[in-house]
């Protein structure tokens, strides 16, 4: 079998060796063609098409350092999969030992210390579902799909973030494996300086295992859902969304999107397919409150579907899942906002009206709050000077139509561009994105995460993510 070093040569990878790593593993070591490999190889987006040499679903910790011994023994490249659920398809490398950690799904909640200890191949209904229990949320992002390695390693925001910052600014711990095969703890007392990087600066330092988040009191009841217009009404709508949004209270997180209307029992039939504006809305306080913070909107125009309603917590979570199925193809540009301009507003319906797959869409997250008190050097992820998110969305079905849809988003980026702080989320950069556009997302951390790199790494043996070179 043909492997890959981490000097990007092949070798062959003899099956005694294999069959030397099954017997240090709980889990099970696949190669292609056997039962599982495709489903573990395979991830969410449909774009990437890569094979790796060796696939290891592991089942604990212990399997977890077995393999990265195993990886350094032989020098093999590394890549590891938590959810796959990033854009750029991260977790995979064309003839590599692919750590599988979606069987690690447990979930441990601490209700008197209010914190959650999550395994690492966790999606985010994993932890909502456990947190829940007990009336509590860590905060995370807006598919319960998404794994939350990949989510809070790259920074992490979602409909709780403008209570509580970015995601990685509630996480109080985490257990991570070293390229040297050791377990150690990360957290503000020990190992600090990884802490730091993991925060924010990915998945360039070791293996994190687990992960402990704060915990609030949030639900299990709030206010959330959308409330959709036809695309004509969009000026007034998004007018609507940029004066609520500036004076919104922390407990209120509104999104606005444009995109053609999905197949969705809550909207006409009639309707599906044709150009919509929408607004997305959670209130995470108190449900009275939430209604008469919302009302607005639901008394704005003339609405063609309405759900903006009292829901449990978890279930907003998954209710945009339907709209990132697995296999779809995705590419995606997004910039920082610093404000949301009348301009940039015509630039949004401008580019929505140009879309070219009925998946598709432009989308504004209002994000400004807590992640804006914090310094700028308080953690890697940095862009506290942001208070939206814009993301072209690009998504469809066909290989035939990527050369279209990509051309679609890069032109709305580019015209959209000029608004942005000059930052992006790095959870959002794309494959073909190049370092410069790593540069935007961290900024000022790059020298200080070459220095963890170097010191946690010097051999540069976790590469495949956008990678900081040790100096």
């Amino acid at each position: 079998m043909r492997a890959r070093t981490v000097d990007g040569r092949e070798i062959e990878l003899k099956q005694d060796l294999l069959d030397r790593l099954k017997t240090r593993l709980q889990g099970s070591v696949l190669t292609p063609g056997e039962v599982g490999y495709e489903e573990s190889r395979t991830l969410w987006n449909g774009m990437i098409d890569r094979k790796p040499a060796v696939v290891t679903r592991c089942l604990g910790v212990a399997d977890v350092i077995a393999c990265v011994q195993f990886a350094r023994e032989n020098g093999l490249l590394l890549c590891i999969k938590g959810g796959g659920h990033n854009i750029a398809g991260l977790a995979t490398a064309d003839g590599a030992l692919m750590l599988d950690m979606s069987l690690m799904r447990g979930v441990w909640v601490d209700t008197q210390r209010k914190v959650a200890h999550a395994q690492v191949g966790c999606l985010l209904g994993d932890v909502d579902r456990e947190t829940q229990a007990h009336g509590l949320a860590a905060v995370l992002g807006f598919v319960s799909l998404t794994g939350i390695a990949g989510l809070t390693l790259g920074g992490g925001f979602g409909y709780l973030t403008r209570r509580w910052g970015w995601t990685s600014d509630n996480v109080v711990g985490m257990d991570v494996v070293t390229a040297e095969a050791r377990l150690v703890r990360a957290s503000n007392d020990e190992n600090t300086d990884l802490f730091w990087g993991l925060r924010g600066g990915g998945g360039n330092f070791g293996v994190v295992t687990g992960i402990d988040y704060a915990l609030y009191p949030v639900g299990p009841e709030i206010v959330g859902g959308l409330v959709a217009w036809p695309a004509s009404e969009a000026p007034r709508v998004l007018e609507l969304y940029r004066t609520l949004a500036e004076k919104a209270p922390p407990e209120l997180t509104l999104i606005a999107l444009m995109r053609p209307a999905p197949p969705a029992p809550w909207l006409p039939k009639d309707r599906h397919g044709t150009p919509i504006v929408a607004l997305l809305a959670c209130y995470s306080g108190r449900p009275e409150a939430g209604e008469q913070a919302v009302a607005p909107i639901k008394s704005f125009g003339n609405p063609i579907g309405d759900v903006l309603v009292r829901r449990p917590y978890a279930q907003l979570q998954s209710l945009l899942d339907a709209t990132q199925p697995k296999g779809r193809r995705y590419y995606w540009k997004s910039e920082y906002l610093p404000r949301i301009e009348p301009a940039l507003c015509e630039r949004v319906i401008e580019h929505a009206a140009r879309i070219r797959s009925p998946h598709s869409a432009v989308i504004l997250f209002q994000i400004e709050g807590a992640l804006n008190q914090l310094n700028e050097d308080h953690s890697p992820v940095g862009n506290r000077d942001a208070r939206y998110v814009l993301n072209v969305a690009g998504a469809w079905e066909r290989a035939d139509e990527d050369r279209a849809n990509i051309e679609w988003a890069r032109e709305a980026w580019e015209e959209m561009k000029p608004f942005s702080t000059g930052g992006t989320y790095i959870n959002f950069l794309t494959e073909d994105d190049g370092s410069e556009r790593t540069e935007a997302a961290l900024g000022k951390a790059l020298r200080r995460l070459a220095e963890v790199k170097t010191r946690w790494d010097p051999q540069n043996m976790f590469r495949t993510n956008r990678n900081i070179k040790p100096v």
